[in-house]
């Protein structure tokens, strides 16, 4: 039997989605059709957007469907900069040291292709953005950036972000949070956090992969990356994916997540990785963390080389972020806090979810000392 701690990649389905898709699937009808098969399919994907408005804390109009949360960052950076962008004096883009490729990779591509400039608020050794580098660079440049985009909390430490905090020194400048780590597992709410758009995805709160949410101010059109039949207030044209948009509110509204719980099973295991490993370093230590992520330093021991024994033994975890089609590189997200190269190519993601238990723990930790000792002696 496996033992999966890679819930940060992806989690498993839960058993109210695959009942709820189950059924969707096996139901006919195009629901931006008008007769009664498409109407009854509509009033599904209706049902199941208000759902997710009350737990998002949002309008229902404010959601948009996308195919994943990839795609809603990059509706968000893309579109938002385009319509801000207009009059051609507002180039430039902020975002943090740590975020996420689908958020880096998208503004990036503004800088080569639309002329934008990039600006990076970096973040303290426990991988929180420092909110006085972003004062001033608001002070510096507020005229002319587009927008600010800085993640709820990371995906590689569980570092916490103070996107409340974020969104009042903007002031009117818009604020996009890659939201994807936190929902479902801790508190977020858009309307309270007075953020202009964020980002959600379905597989990561035990829903299907292939669906994401943008959530967008009402009121706020952006150019679309995607042009058809104007579904999803114009910006996300293309059929609607039904199936799994009732899958994902049967998901969030049956949810078995528990934080205290899995936050006890993440502590658990750090106390007893330190006491197997003593030289091991949990990173983010010092910062508020999301309750299922572990981000453990094991020095002079790679990680790619200790990710392949683990998996010999059936331990499923990871060395970052899982969305770089299997290419091994440096995290920059480490490198931003300040971790060595060494240091960095040495750390290994844990991270636990609703199904996690106190044995996953145990049999991690009797693995443990003897894949690292592999490990260093393969070095």
């Amino acid at each position: 039997m496996s033992i999966y701690l890679d819930h940060a990649a992806t989690t498993p389905m839960s058993p109210a989605a695959i009942s709820a898709m189950t059924e969707a699937l096996a139901r006919i009808g195009n629901p931006s059709s008008l007769h009664t098969d498409g109407r009854a399919i509509r009033k599904d994907v209706e049902d199941a957007r208000d759902l997710l408005a009350k737990n998002i804390g949002c309008v229902a109009s404010e959601i948009i469907f996308t195919g994943s949360g990839t795609e809603a960052n990059n509706i968000a950076i893309k579109g938002i900069y385009w319509q801000r962008n207009e009059s051609k004096s507002r180039r430039v883009v902020v975002t943090s040291a740590i975020e996420h490729q689908a958020v880096l990779e998208p503004a990036q591509w503004l800088v080569e292709h639309e002329g934008a400039e990039r600006i990076t608020i970096p973040v303290t050794e426990s991988g929180v953005i420092n909110l006085d580098a972003l004062r001033a660079i608001i002070e510096a440049h507020r005229d002319s950036i587009a927008l600010i985009s800085v993640m709820h909390s990371n995906n590689e430490t569980g570092a916490i972000q103070p996107i409340a905090d974020v969104v009042e020194i903007a002031g009117d400048i818009p604020v996009h949070t890659d939201a994807i780590q936190s929902w479902g597992k801790i508190a977020f709410s858009f309307k309270d956090l007075g953020l202009f758009a964020a980002s959600l995805s379905g597989h990561k709160v035990g829903g299907p992969i292939g669906i994401g949410i943008l959530v967008l101010r009402r009121g706020i059109d952006i150019p679309a990356l995607i042009h058809g039949g104007g579904q999803e207030r114009e910006i996300r044209s293309g059929t609607v994916n039904a199936p799994s948009i009732v899958a994902l509110a049967a998901a969030i509204s049956k949810s078995q997540y528990n934080s205290e719980e899995v936050t006890s099973v993440r502590k658990a295991f750090e106390a007893k990785v330190r006491a197997a490993l003593p030289d091991s370093i949990i990173n983010a230590e010092g910062a508020d963390r999301l309750p299922g992520i572990s981000s453990v330093t094991i020095p002079n021991a790679l990680n790619e080389t200790l990710l392949l024994l683990l998996d010999g033994e059936k331990i499923s975890c990871s060395t970052g972020a899982a969305c770089t089609a299997g290419v091994h590189r440096p995290s920059h997200v480490l490198e931003a806090m300040g971790l060595d190269e060494d240091a960095v190519m040495s750390t290994l993601r844990f991270s636990f979810g609703s199904t996690s238990q106190s044995a996953d723990v145990d049999a991690v930790i009797a693995a443990l000392p003897s894949v690292v000792d592999r490990a260093r002696s393969a070095r």
